[in-house]
């Protein structure tokens, strides 16, 4: 534990330095956005963040891989840091404030310690495996569950963009588990897996993402009592889409979803 403790300090410290960088560009007016080949947008912001990271890596943990969403990279046995510089940069360079820096460390293939910084809103999640779940705000720092919801008619479910089911899973099938729950949002992103670990919604669900989307919520939303799959049910961050959920509707909300 004494070395999980280390590495978490270490993520920790990316974030702080993630968030110097984020919070001076957003909203920025010569914020610089190009299109990447698969046209989704980048900023100079993106870029800057995953640099800065790795430079700290090369120093404080030279012997690790590093995977980011713009530089590249790839997730082998032993340990690698897995970043999202900015998830949610189609709201950071709109002026919306729901975007986070996502940063795990994957060892062997299995997160074990999880950031989610998210300085606009205010707040930060964290988790390392057998220490608990974590966030913070401006009232503190507390220790965060999942939800004890048990029957998806009272669950609030929450998805990032409607479209994607059609393109890549099934857009019937999504709505199906929208219309077995009580409640449904489009929260989106890291803050709908963040929510899910401190129990304000039941069930998230993305039927495409990249590693560097979702690698810190597996161990985040496990250490807070819930569990993550891809839609197959297999417990990985690699599966190409995601199901968190509370634990307790983690089947049948999977059982809708495979129709």
């Amino acid at each position: 534990m004494s070395d999980l403790r280390a590495d978490l300090s270490l993520a920790l410290r990316l974030a702080d330095e993630a968030d110097a960088i984020t919070t001076a560009r957003f909203r920025a007016r010569d914020l610089v956005v190009e299109r990447k080949p698969d046209r989704t947008p980048v900023t100079d912001a993106d870029v800057a963040v995953e640099d800065a990271i790795r430079a700290v890596l090369a120093v404080d943990a030279p012997g690790d891989q590093v995977a980011g969403e713009e530089r590249g990279g790839v997730v082998g046995a032993g340990r690698a840091w897995v970043v999202d510089p900015i998830d949610g940069t189609k709201n950071f360079l709109r002026g919306v404030p729901v975007w986070a820096t996502l940063i795990a460390l994957v060892v062997d293939g299995t997160p074990v310690v999880g950031v989610v910084s998210a300085p606009a809103l205010g707040r930060r999640w964290w988790a390392s495996t057998g220490s608990g779940a974590f966030t913070s705000d401006a009232s503190g720092t507390r220790r965060i569950a999942v939800s004890g919801v048990s029957d998806l008619a009272d669950a609030y479910l929450s998805t990032t963009h409607l479209g994607t089911w059609t393109q890549y899973h099934s857009r019937e099938a999504y709505l199906a588990l929208v219309d077995a729950c009580w409640e449904n949002r489009a929260f989106g992103d890291f803050w709908q897996h963040c929510l899910v670990a401190e129990g304000a919604i039941d069930v998230a669900a993305e039927p495409i993402v990249n590693p560097w989307d979702v690698a810190p919520f597996q161990v985040l939303v496990r250490e807070a009592g819930g569990r993550f799959s891809d839609l197959t049910g297999a417990e990985r961050f690699d599966g190409g889409n995601v199901l968190s959920t509370n634990g307790h509707l983690h089947r049948p909300a999977l059982a809708i979803l495979a129709r």
